[in-house]
């Protein structure tokens, strides 16, 4: 089938992508012209891993095609995905211009054929209806139908995700609208689950304030193992033993961050108290994830006394493993608020040091883990990249000017850390 994916960051490109690879012909569709030129010269401007060998390969195919004109895609498409940003705004309500303004520009191009619009994009309930009064606004002829299809893409993962996933959600206003979703996933072998439009918007804010919550739970849980001398990993190893609990997302340490669970939950408590039904319980969630970053500077000041003009090594600055993101970065926040004490602070990422430039200018970034660490007062572990598990930590311990290792993560063995005579400092220990 003819697709557009319209807006060509994490979830655009990798949904492009990943339609292609199984025959459909995609055309991706970004405002960023040098993004666009980037994408057709075969320059990937995000880390994902596997997403640079699908898009050349599907390029190559003719399958996958980029271009800055919405008017193109509508006009070679049938269907036509939004995966514009929706950003969190100060009172944590969503930023919905992007979605309106794409609505807005894709109706001045639909002319007599029928076509599907799709919200890709993480919206609020509602959402769909206000795209499709959009578009008949605008365009008041055009034979359209407006489905909601929420992604659940975790980024380090998102290709694996998309490929093989656990369920597809397909809200949708009109019968019409099922065959040409059916087809499009089909190809993928997953259970696809049709709502209407208002219950797969809600899916999506419904899932990852869950999972938040699994996080939060495990960090308030982590305090009490702290205060009673109990070892939280192991607490979680009964706990998600339990078929009814999962032992996914129960992993305690400096708290969630990105782009999607602090402001999908931040906008689903704003949706719910504008339905008239406060959501106190999310509400603690966020204070909790709030919380855990400061416990872990409070460890840090302990150890150290005072911060100015300590020097102190930062492993991470992603929001986690497996990516370049550090938009709501928690390993960034530590970072901006070492420097605002006095702290100096050499960092090291494996894909993210670019982008942390522009967040933490004063952090000196060093192009090897093992340089952070030379002279450094402290040690901090904050992102779970695997490869810092494997790194030569006897060596590391007697570059260092105190042996102070902190671990956000609970990353590495604290058992194998003390033996190399590290004061090792866990989450929930």
């Amino acid at each position: 089938m003819n697709l557009a994916i319209v807006g060509s960051g994490y979830v655009g490109l990798v949904t492009g992508a990943c339609f292609a690879e199984v025959g459909h012909t995609v055309i991706c569709v970004d405002n960023d012209l040098k993004k666009v030129h980037q994408l057709q010269d075969g320059l990937i401007p995000i880390y994902e891993p596997g997403l640079e060998a699908l898009v050349k390969s599907n390029v190559a195919a003719g399958r996958l095609a980029f271009t800055a004109s919405i008017g193109e895609a509508v006009d070679a498409s049938k269907v036509i995905f939004i995966a514009v940003p929706t950003p969190p705004q100060p009172d944590g309500s969503v930023d919905l211009s992007f979605v309106e303004g794409v609505a807005r520009e894709i109706a001045t191009h639909i002319k007599k054929e029928y076509r599907i619009v799709v919200d890709k994009s993480t919206v609020p309930v509602k959402t769909g209806e206000k795209v499709a009064q959009t578009i008949g606004r605008v365009n008041p002829g055009a034979d359209i139908d407006v489905v909601s299809n929420p992604e659940f893409l975790r980024e380090g993962s998102a290709v694996e995700d998309l490929m093989k996933p656990d369920r597809i959600v397909v809200g949708v206003s009109s019968e019409r609208a099922v065959g040409p979703m059916r087809e499009i996933y089909e190809p993928f072998n997953a259970p696809i689950m049709f709502t209407d439009l208002n219950s797969a918007e809600l899916i999506k804010h419904a899932a990852n304030s869950f999972l938040a919550l699994k996080i939060s739970y495990i960090n308030a849980v982590a305090a009490i193992c702290e205060a009673s001398g109990a070892n939280v990993e192991r607490v979680a190893d009964g706990m998600g033993a339990d078929k009814r609990i999962g032992r996914a997302f129960l992993n305690a340490g400096i708290g969630y961050g990105g782009s999607c669970f602090p402001k999908d939950i931040s906008a689903f408590i704003r949706i719910s108290r504008e339905l008239g039904y406060p959501f106190h319980l999310l509400e603690e969630v966020e204070k909790i994830n709030a919380n855990q970053k400061e416990r872990f500077l409070k460890k840090i000041r302990e150890a150290l006394w005072v911060l100015r003009q300590k020097k102190i090594g930062v492993l991470g600055l992603a929001f986690k493993g497996n990516t370049d993101d550090v938009r709501s970065s928690v390993a960034i926040s530590v970072v901006q608020q070492l420097i605002a004490e006095g702290a100096e602070v050499r960092a090291y990422d494996p894909k993210a040091m670019e982008k942390a430039k522009a967040l933490v200018p004063q952090a000196i970034m060093v192009d090897a883990p093992e340089k952070v660490a030379e002279g450094a007062d402290a040690l901090l572990v904050l992102t779970e990249w695997s490869e810092f598990k494997f790194l030569p930590w006897a060596a590391i311990k007697k570059s260092m000017l105190s042996p102070l290792l902190f671990d956000g993560r609970n990353l590495l063995s604290r058992e194998e850390m003390r033996a190399l005579g590290f004061t090792y400092t866990g989450i929930g220990h």
